[in-house]
């Protein structure tokens, strides 16, 4: 998901879904509220129902009482010892006259009066509700009026709306920081990542598992830090190649001037003294030693030199086995083990100086390989350049070898001079390229030389603008090979 689709989910998320629950939220206190609106209302009606039963009672009451004293009403007669409970209640309380209502609805009014000996009682009917059920609605209604008053319900509603809204939007405030947080998370990281490029530290990199335009930011910042960190090491090999190239210089300048005057000398001596077998063999011994000094005198003005580079497309697979078949003759001892690239990649450089590379590295690998030994060369190509690799099934290289590999450094040995990797080093930087230790698959050392891709049409272009030649597929696209060249 792209970082632009993100935002606008963390914006949707962070209005509609507290706008929604605050809705709901709304409607739902407000349904309660009104529930309880008609508090007001309830308390006017309990108190009409009062009066209402009141009125009802008394009016019944008056009726029956009236009814009784003109013998409208029928009478009951009860003697004090044989009537109901509540009669006999009513004849020892005193009482002239008593009113009662029936249970259990109290749909009945009971008229009682005393007389000498006995007790008259009279009925009538209240209502089909009766005055209990009266009494009970508005005993219900009564309670539920004084909760109302007791509870405040305006201020308990809008104290439960602010704390339910203020709950809502704190969630929503913190989801939101949290997907902020995660949003941002590969910026602050990206920053900090150019803060540190920025202080000298050209190995950071950061994690590029994202597929977003962060994520491709990321990548293109850790390419760029890659590109950086190369050119950085490869700034600081030519500084310092700079400098040892100025002291070889001076040190081959000084050497020929001491070396020549000895020769003369040696030379002038064996000519005085002729016939003379010690002075002989000894200014021959001299001589000797006199010309090593000199090749390497000659190594180092080499190392001193700059060789003009003339750019050109180079096929690499065809200049590599042309090296190998050269070299043969001189190590039949070892074992040559070629593999070539599908199409043969064009390099873009100066082919007398990828010779002489690929020249010192396949002899280094061959003297230490040693008779029996295998080297294994292999060309490769991508979209970053071509690439040679040379194996050996040599002893490797030690750690301090490894730190001092490319430094240019004085060999006495029969077939080096100590300059080779120093100068094919400094001559594939010349062409745009480089060379690198990597990881041997022979057990040994393994060097590659990299160099910039010359594509496919500006190849064809430079072959047609040579005289007399005639382009095809098979020229311009050389055809897969893999070849395994043994002694």
């Amino acid at each position: 998901m792209s970082l632009r689709a993100r935002l606008i989910l963390i914006f949707i998320g962070a209005t509609v879904l507290p706008l929604v629950a605050t809705w709901w939220l709304t409607t739902t206190l407000l349904e309660q509220s009104l529930a309880y609106s008609s508090t007001d209302q309830l308390d006017r009606l309990s108190k009409v129902t009062e009066q209402t039963g009141r009125e009802l009672y008394q009016r019944v009451r008056d009726s029956l009482k009236a009814d009784a004293a003109s013998g409208r009403a029928p009478e009951h007669r009860w003697a004090a010892a044989s009537s109901p409970p509540e009669v006999r209640q009513f004849w020892e309380s005193g009482d002239s006259e008593r009113f009662l209502l029936s249970e259990p609805d109290g749909d009945r009014l009971t008229y009682l009066a005393r007389r000498p000996a006995e007790i008259l009682s009279w009925s009538a009917p209240i209502g089909p509700l009766g005055m209990t059920r009266i009494s009970d609605e508005y005993r219900e209604a009564r309670d539920t009026v004084h909760r109302a008053g007791a509870r405040d319900l305006r201020r308990g509603f809008v104290y439960t709306y602010v704390l339910l809204a203020a709950s809502v939007w704190l969630v929503s405030l913190l989801l939101l920081a949290l997907m902020a947080h995660h949003a941002s998370r590969p910026i602050r990281q990206l920053t900090a990542g150019l803060g540190r490029l920025a202080s000298g530290d050209l190995s950071v990199r950061l994690d590029a598992r994202r597929s977003d335009e962060t994520g491709r930011a990321i990548r293109a910042f850790n390419d760029m830090a890659g590109q950086l960190e190369h050119s950085r090491s490869r700034l600081v090999y030519l500084t310092q190649l700079a400098s040892w190239q100025l002291l070889a210089r001076k040190m081959a300048h000084e050497l020929k001037n001491s070396l020549t005057p000895i020769r003369l000398t040696l030379e002038e001596i064996v000519a005085r003294n002729p016939g003379d077998a010690f002075i002989e063999q000894a200014a021959r011994i001299v001589i000797d030693e006199v010309e090593s000094l000199e090749r390497r005198v000659r190594a180092f003005s080499d190392f001193a030199a700059e060789p003009p580079v003339r750019s050109a497309p180079v096929p690499v697979n065809a200049l590599l086995e042309e090296r190998i078949v050269l070299l043969k003759a001189a190590h039949p001892e070892v074992a040559y083990n070629v593999v070539l690239a599908g199409s043969d990649p064009i390099a873009l450089g100066d082919e007398d100086l990828l010779k002489g590379i690929l020249s010192n590295l396949l002899e280094n690998a061959a003297e230490a390989a040693g008779p029996g030994g295998a080297v294994l060369a292999i060309t490769s190509a991508d979209a970053a350049g071509v690439a040679l690799e040379v194996h050996d099934s040599g002893p490797g290289l030690s750690a301090e070898a490894r730190q001092t590999l490319f430094e240019p450094a004085i060999s006495f040995k029969k077939r080096g001079m100590g300059l080779g990797l120093s100068i094919a080093r400094k001559n594939a930087l010349l062409m745009g390229g480089d060379v690198a230790e990597v990881e041997g698959r022979l057990s040994g050392a393994a060097f590659r030389v990299t160099l910039p891709l010359q594509s496919a049409a500006s190849y064809q272009l430079s072959v047609e603008r040579q005289p007399g030649a005639s382009v095809s597929p098979q020229n311009a696209q050389p055809p897969e090979r893999h070849l395994i060249a043994d002694s």
